[in-house]
């Protein structure tokens, strides 16, 4: 008997057996699924080209409540593009999910469009400034994630191609996001205007090389490698978006569009891509598109970040950004409108003044003239009543 034997030692288990590295994947299951992930969405784009409709389609919830015509142009007055966030908990056979939902009201709705996707950029930066300077505290506990996972860019279906408000706007944005270029309003077009819209799209999307996401297609299984080709194939995503019910002729109740000549199904392979962009975004590809976000777009800024700063040192103020330039434009002309008043002021003031003293000065010169007749009278009534004054009587 061997000493191992002897001081009752383990012994060691078969090989076919293992010694339990195989449920690794079980226990970051069990982690994963009691922590929960957060995933983050932006959706940008022109006013009316059914971002909010769209988004509550995919949640099967009214997240974001639509804005009426009346606030729309209320708002289109205001020249300025705001960040609206929406935020939800999503729960799935006991797996959650925050749910940040970002809008963009404004992009790209007044003549002047110029830099209008700066605060876009400016938001998806700043959201990766803010984790990384959570990373660099002693205490990391509780970290508040709101980075950009994916961003949907609304395409308006006008038959031709992109214009050059989105070519712009998607080479910035692509840069720094996962983009996501989405044709709005696809049941406004033919299927073979569609189909050549597509073409143009991507055509010029390669042509400027904006960067737009693409998801992995291999996989494991063959389903799933067709099901990727078939996501990849579909992009730019066509969509219907309509969180009504309507009723086809064969007495099936769909959410749709009802027209005379039939109803275009949301959820139909045949009318739109919704389903594909939806399992996209949640059912197959929310972890590589989270995953993306970590590895490449925030590593890419925290690596450029730290060579060009100081451990701990806050970000520079951008000086280029439009919208402070059009606060300073404002300040500045309200000032100069400001101190052109009050010089006019100042010289009426400053008239007035002069006219005051001219009088005040002539009042003085009269009275000094009247003191002057009086003393001379005085004294001529002086000299006619000295003593010295001899008089003759006859």
């Amino acid at each position: 008997m061997s000493n191992a034997d002897a001081l009752g030692a383990p012994k060691p288990q078969p090989a076919n057996g293992g010694i339990g590295i195989a449920n690794l994947p079980n226990q970051l299951h069990k982690i994963v699924t009691k922590k929960g992930t957060n995933f983050s969405l932006m959706a940008v784009g022109e006013s009316g080209t059914g971002k909010t409709t769209f988004i509550n389609t995919l949640l099967t919830t009214e997240l974001i409540e639509p804005i009426d015509d009346a606030t729309r142009r209320k708002k289109q007055l205001d020249k300025t593009v705001d960040i609206n966030i929406h935020k939800a908990e999503l729960e799935e056979k006991m797996f959650s999910v925050k749910l940040n939902v970002v809008d963009t009201p404004g992009f790209g709705d007044y003549v002047d469009n110029n830099d209008c996707w700066l605060p876009v950029v400016d938001f998806i930066e700043n959201q990766y400034e803010q984790y990384l300077r959570q990373e660099q505290q002693p205490v990391r506990k509780g970290i508040v994630d709101m980075r950009v996972h994916a961003c949907l860019y609304f395409i308006r279906p006008n038959g031709h191609t992109l214009k050059p408000l989105d070519v712009r706007a998607m080479k910035a944005i692509g840069a720094r996001v996962n983009l996501i270029p989405v044709i709005a309003k696809a049941d406004t077009l033919s299927p073979a205007a569609l189909r050549q819209f597509k073409k143009r799209v991507m055509d010029v999307i390669d042509a400027q090389n904006i960067r737009v996401y693409q998801p992995p297609v291999d996989s494991e299984d063959e389903h799933s490698t067709q099901r990727n080709k078939e996501i990849v194939a579909a992009m730019p995503f066509a969509i219907i978006g309509s969180d009504q019910e309507v009723k086809t002729e064969d007495g099936r109740r769909v959410k749709g569009r009802q027209y005379p000549w039939g109803v275009a199904e949301v959820e139909n392979d045949q009318h739109c891509d919704f389903k594909k962009l939806r399992s996209l975004l949640i059912r197959t590809h929310m972890l590589d598109l989270i995953s993306t976000t970590e590895e490449i777009h925030y590593d890419k800024y925290r690596t450029t970040q730290m060579k060009t700063r100081k451990f701990g040192e806050p970000k520079p103020r951008k000086a280029d950004n439009k919208k402070f330039r059009d606060e300073e434009e404002a300040l500045r002309k309200r000032f100069t409108e400001k101190v052109k008043l009050e010089e006019n002021r100042f010289r009426q003031w400053e008239q007035k003044l002069i006219a005051e003293r001219d009088r005040l000065n002539k009042d003085l010169e009269q009275e000094h003239n009247l003191v002057k007749q009086l003393e001379s009278e005085i004294e001529a009534i002086q000299n006619s009543g000295s003593p010295n004054t001899k008089f003759f009587r006859k």
